[in-house]
């Protein structure tokens, strides 16, 4: 009698992760492991309960989004459609200065508003109340976090403009500590946002130190006018600290700046023939997305969200902000290429989907003047899509075999509390479209290249065990997908389309997406650093 198993994949063209070009093999599962890799036709002695045969498709590891926004509506909505059909199997959240802990004082008040839009009840301080709750929410993939440096900054000190006390030192890198023993895999900044923006570049190599067995990732201070100085700091902080460095959403922004794209590059590659581990992720689109208030001078932020619309509605202090916006963005063709993505008043929502520029014509007022209305109105809350890069430059740096894929986005569902706006399409279309248009249509790299890209090299980056590969005694995370028919559907007029071409997704060995349908299943785990 033949040895039982859980789940058999037979006939599948498979790519291990390794960077090698796909081989036939069959695989055995067993629980939440890769039981074994058999040769195609070894496995006939095998007597399995769920069998797939994945003759015609691609068998891979799970993919790995390594820049993810999931901490607060995975609370909301577990489902995470748009991440899942895309074959996404673990998010690695936590990134650009913002983790879901540590949570005190200001850092707790300042989440409110989010956590009340997204009808989330529970409240918590640490990473073990955080995580005990996605335990009791059920996960559909697997979680892991880094923390952020925002969130730890904001706890000890609030968002004011200025460098920490001794003491306040201190007590961040206690909350730092804190978070990595409870299994938080490193630390992130978001140095444009508050209150990572008053960090120097001092107080990150302090923290950095701490942290600096695991990881340190940045939104960095400038993608853009500063984008060589802000690549510098980065560099300097690994030097300086010992810690692997990571880029997050690594891009040239702006026009002007496109050009700066080859030195922004030979100053990576240099830091890497020095022996500083630097790595980078980027999502295959040419507009990014944050919070519109962006647009507006740093100063501006300081003491928190009433501080900044107090500031707004101070007609002096407003002629001085509008007054450097315009200096910062004088041409008009800027206000054309900011497309407002979300806002809470209903009678605003007809201006989502439209750009800064069509809503003031509409209006009647000048681009500048409906910016700080509107902030004011909507009390900071609105999202914007910016429409700023070059094409060829984001081609040169998803070939970069260090650059890895992410999606830069939440979970969110086609329906229910997640679905809300006109997000950027990236939460639902990421590893489709890298897949479809950049490898199999553009040929920038081979499929199993690709395949490398967004397994094996991020789960040996962020350092999670026995993950990113299809090996003997590896966990489960397996995609089956259809490398022909694979493809993005989602565009930035219809955001929560799903993609197509997944066919097969297990998490932990057990079935997520079973021909193409959702299971409902949430076998995902968080994953904690060195587990």
């Amino acid at each position: 009698m033949g040895r039982v198993i859980d789940l058999l994949i037979k006939n599948g063209r498979l790519y291990d992760g390794g960077g090698n070009e796909p081989f036939c093999a069959d695989i055995a599962i067993t629980g939440d492991r890769i039981e074994s890799v058999l040769p195609a036709n070894d496995s006939a002695s095998l007597i399995a309960e769920k069998t797939i045969d994945a003759k015609g498709l691609s068998v891979a590891p799970g993919f790995i989004d390594t820049h993810s926004h999931s901490e607060f509506t995975l609370l909301a909505d577990n489902r995470a459609e748009g991440k899942v059909f895309q074959g996404i199997t673990t998010e690695i959240n936590g990134n650009c200065g913002l983790s879901a802990a540590p949570l005190y004082g200001e850092a707790f008040r300042h989440r409110e508003t989010d956590l009340q839009e997204l009808g989330i009840v529970s409240r918590w301080s640490d990473f073990n109340e955080y995580f005990s709750l996605l335990e009791q929410k059920g996960l559909p993939f697997n979680f892991a976090t880094l923390a952020g440096h925002g969130s730890i900054r904001a706890s000890v000190m609030g968002y004011g403009d200025r460098p920490p006390e001794k003491t306040e030192a201190g007590r961040m890198c206690m909350f730092l500590n804190d978070a990595l023993s409870n299994g938080a895999l490193g630390i992130s900044t978001g140095l444009i946002y508050p209150p990572g923006t008053y960090a120097d570049t001092e107080e990150l190599v302090g923290l950095a130190r701490s942290a600096k067995d695991k990881i340190y990732t940045s939104h960095m201070r400038s993608e853009g006018d500063r984008l060589i100085e802000a690549i510098k700091e980065v560099v300097n902080i690994g030097a300086e600290s010992g810690i692997a460095v990571h880029i997050s959403h690594i891009k040239t922004s702006g026009k002007k700046n496109w050009g700066k794209i080859d030195d922004a590059i030979a100053l990576i590659e240099d830091a890497r023939a020095k022996g500083i581990k630097i790595t980078c992720d980027r999502y295959p689109y040419t507009a990014a997305s944050t919070d519109l208030d962006a647009v507006l001078p740093s100063w501006t932020y300081a003491g928190g969200a009433e501080e900044e619309i107090k500031r707004l509605k101070d007609k002096a202090v407003c002629m001085k902000i509008k007054r450097e916006v315009i200096e910062q963005h004088p041409d008009d063709e800027y206000w054309k290429n900011i497309t407002v993505s979300s806002v809470n008043l209903q009678s605003n929502k007809w201006m989502e989907g439209r750009t800064v520029a069509y809503i003031s014509n509409e209006m009647g007022v000048e681009p500048v003047d409906l910016l700080i209305d509107l902030l004011i109105e909507e009390r900071l809350r609105p999202g914007a899509i910016f429409h700023s890069m070059s094409e060829d430059n984001l081609r040169k740096l998803l070939a970069l075999p260090y650059v890895m894929i992410g999606s830069d986005s939440s979970a969110r569902s086609t329906d229910g509390l997640t679905r809300n706006g006109k997000p950027h399409p990236r939460g639902f279309g990421t590893f489709p479209r890298f897949i479809s248009r950049y490898v199999r249509d553009y040929g920038l790299m081979s499929m199993g290249s690709a395949v490398h890209k967004v397994t094996m090299l991020p789960a040996e980056t962020f350092r999670l065990r026995e993950r990113g590969r299809i090996r003997d005694g590896f966990f489960a995370d397996i995609v089956i997908f259809d490398e022909n028919r694979i493809i993005d559907r989602a565009t930035f007029d219809e955001p929560f389309l799903r993609p197509e071409g997944v066919e097969y997704l297990m998490v932990n060995g057990i079935p997520v997406v079973w021909q193409g349908s959702f299971t409902g299943r949430t076998p995902g785990r968080v994953l904690r650093h060195g587990s």
